[in-house]
């Protein structure tokens, strides 16, 4: 047992003896990981990436040492608002990621259990439960969840809300995507703002909301010149630095680090050379922890994430001048609302820009839309010439995915790629 695997152990069993000492030892742990960033960056990273490590974990921390300025969202929830509150967010994917990473969750998990959550549910919201039933989550200061994509928010957010008895606010998202979802959307963050004012209890400019909302902009400008320039540049990456993009899309949407994170990025493609060897589309969230998965792809010259749908429409163009109808379109037209065309239509609009030569979907434990829909997406994909694979596993929970099997299908995966590509050329 390592170092990691022993300190999550600790905090495991402090959390269900003494939350509140648990939570002291877990800040801890990522305060010493944050001066580790700062004075010993990972220098296989492009300064893109180094950038990024700093600004999540000092989210992270942020969230759990101030819960009192601190807003438990739900990942789709319009980041530019809670920024132009003055919140720090958090969202049940980002602190399970965390918690995972500090090898304590499965103490959290046989919480869930223990309360009667499925385990059918996703992983990331059973890492959280358990967190929060701990204890060893902190109250935080409101909490704001949509019923876009995911289905556990629907069950988590209102029983936390309930548990903390902390004020929550609900935005509704039409499954139709027209202009008229985009108007009722809008409404809602209007109020969503009249809310946040009163739990914060300070008021939030128009000027704050549109600089906002402005932000996300440059930041979707910046991404979207780096994608078009992936088919010749191929930066050193690793699977837990593209997650952290997913923080800057959504969560940190609207705040000067995201601009900052982007335009780095984008001179850090135009810096990269050619990478060697073969390069996919990633689709869905990553799978950070899965050793055969980041024996593949981190830190390596031959195996390339060109692009990941989930953070490209992340930071997807806005089109309207109102701020707040600006926020709904990116919520309405969300790849992952509606039916399942539009997932199919941007992993091609992607795979085609970057010149992958195959695609990954990963079908996280739990997620039914995802694992539903996946059949379509593949068939679909390889009609369109891009040869893709289902990789089936758990992004936060080891215990429900086999590295033997992952490994396997991977390797096969890889030299049929490799044959395509040899067959191409020749």
């Amino acid at each position: 047992m390592n170092i990691i695997d022993q300190f999550g152990t600790v905090v495991g069993n402090q959390s269900l003896k003494d939350p509140e000492k648990a939570r002291r030892l877990l800040l801890t742990g990522y305060r010493l990981q944050e001066k580790r960033l700062q004075f010993f960056p990972d220098r296989e990273l492009p300064p893109s990436g180094q950038y990024v490590a700093r600004v999540v974990m000092k989210n992270i921390i942020q969230s759990l040492a101030k819960p009192e300025q601190a807003a438990m969202v739900s990942i789709f929830v319009p980041g530019e608002l809670v920024t132009a509150a003055g919140l720090t967010p958090y969202s049940v994917e980002a602190l399970s990621c965390f918690l995972a990473g500090t090898k304590c969750e499965q103490a959290f998990l046989r919480k869930t259990e223990e309360e009667g959550f499925p385990e059918t549910m996703c992983s990331y919201h059973r890492v959280f439960l358990g967190a929060a039933l701990t204890g060893i989550l902190p109250k935080p200061k409101c909490m704001i969840y949509t019923n876009l994509a995911c289905d556990g928010n629907m069950m988590t957010f209102p029983y936390l809300k309930d548990s903390y008895d902390c004020p929550g606010f609900y935005i509704d998202v039409p499954y139709e995507k027209n202009q008229e979802s985009v108007l009722y959307v809008a409404d809602q963050l209007r109020k969503l703002k009249l809310f946040l004012e009163e739990v914060n209890r300070t008021q939030i400019s128009e000027e704050a909301v549109s600089l906002a909302v402005d932000n996300s902009r440059k930041a979707a400008d910046y991404y979207k010149k780096q994608l078009a320039l992936r088919s010749e540049h191929d930066p050193v990456t690793s699977l837990t630095n593209e997650l952290y993009a997913l923080f800057m899309c959504h969560l940190l949407a609207g705040s000067e680090s995201a601009v900052k994170y982007t335009k780095m990025l984008l001179e850090d493609v135009k810096n990269a050379p050619k990478g060697e060897g073969l390069s996919v589309l990633w689709m869905h969230t990553l799978p950070f922890l899965q050793a055969p998965v980041k024996e593949l792809f981190n830190y390596s010259k031959n195996m390339h994430i060109r692009a990941c749908d989930f953070i490209a429409d992340g930071f997807r163009e806005m089109h309207s001048e109102d701020p707040y109808e600006a926020m709904a379109e990116k919520m309405v037209y969300c790849i992952y609302n509606g039916n399942v065309n539009q997932r199919i239509q941007m992993a091609e609009e992607l795979a085609e820009i970057t010149k992958a030569n195959g695609g990954i979907l990963f079908a996280h434990w739990g997620c039914k839309g995802t694992i539903g829909a996946s059949s379509l997406i593949k068939r679909s994909l390889e009609d369109a010439d891009l040869p893709t694979i289902i990789l089936d596993g758990d992004g936060c929970n080891p215990a429900n995915t086999s590295d033997g099997q992952v490994s396997t299908r991977l390797q096969a995966f890889v030299e049929m790629l490799e044959k395509g590509k040899e067959e191409a050329h020749a």
